[in-house]
């Protein structure tokens, strides 16, 4: 605790006062760039990978960022997607997964979560979709368990894209070409971000410099 108080500290005498029009402005209102769906996860902190200052993003955090039906509103993660769109009127929507994920480990090791009903239950807002990859995946031997973990955070981003497509002020919006989504994947070791491309069908990094220097050796020269 004394670590976040000192925190604070620093805060009150350093930070705050070199930003203190930012917050000024920031007193009267927001304006939000996107709404950022991300797992609970503490390592994942998306104005430090984005580098954005206060007000830039309206975070939703949920457990292996979910996003329940629109009827489920207990979480409230339905009510943050509806307030964002319908009255902040944001444009853009970006769900994001990471690497080493506990609720994506939860799915495919539910034995371990027995003891968490909470969570449990929570992830089944996952869908059948992990259901199905999970019971797939436990049979492909020939996977490392770190493989069946990357392909699980990976489908379920998908799967939570087209969960966000149905609650009605995301369809309205997209209807009205007035919202675009995106689905990422942020790896915490490599601080890479793969981003899903709906055209391809498959994830690619998000920074264009990045997908040239995935390319292999080899396929440079077929490319040239």
């Amino acid at each position: 605790m004394q670590q976040l108080i000192d925190g604070y500290a620093r805060f009150r005498s350093n930070i705050f006062p070199q930003q203190s029009g930012l917050y000024e402005q920031l007193a009267k209102g927001q304006q939000p760039q996107a709404l950022f769906i991300c797992c609970s996860d503490s390592r994942v902190v998306p104005e430090v990978v984005m580098q954005c200052e206060p007000g830039t993003l309206f975070p939703c955090r949920s457990v292996g960022n979910l996003v329940p039906p629109s009827t489920e509103i207990s979480s409230g993660i339905a009510a943050t997607i509806e307030y964002a769109i319908r009255v902040l009127r944001i444009p853009d929507v970006i769900v994001c997964g990471h690497s080493d994920c506990g609720a994506m480990k939860g799915i495919l090791e539910s034995e371990k979560i027995e003891a968490l009903p909470a969570v449990r239950s929570y992830l089944q807002h996952a869908g059948p979709s992990s259901k199905w990859l999970t019971h797939l995946l436990k049979g492909a031997t020939s996977l490392s368990f770190e493989q069946k973990l990357r392909l699980l955070t990976e489908a379920n981003v998908i799967a939570q894209l087209q969960n966000l497509r149905a609650h009605p002020a995301v369809d309205e919006a997209l209807k009205n070409s007035t919202v675009q989504i995106h689905g990422w994947v942020y790896d915490i070791g490599t601080g890479g971000i793969q981003q899903f491309d709906q055209e391809q069908g498959s994830f690619r990094a998000l920074l264009a410099e990045e997908q040239t220097s995935a390319i292999k050796p080899q396929d440079r020269k077929k490319i040239a």
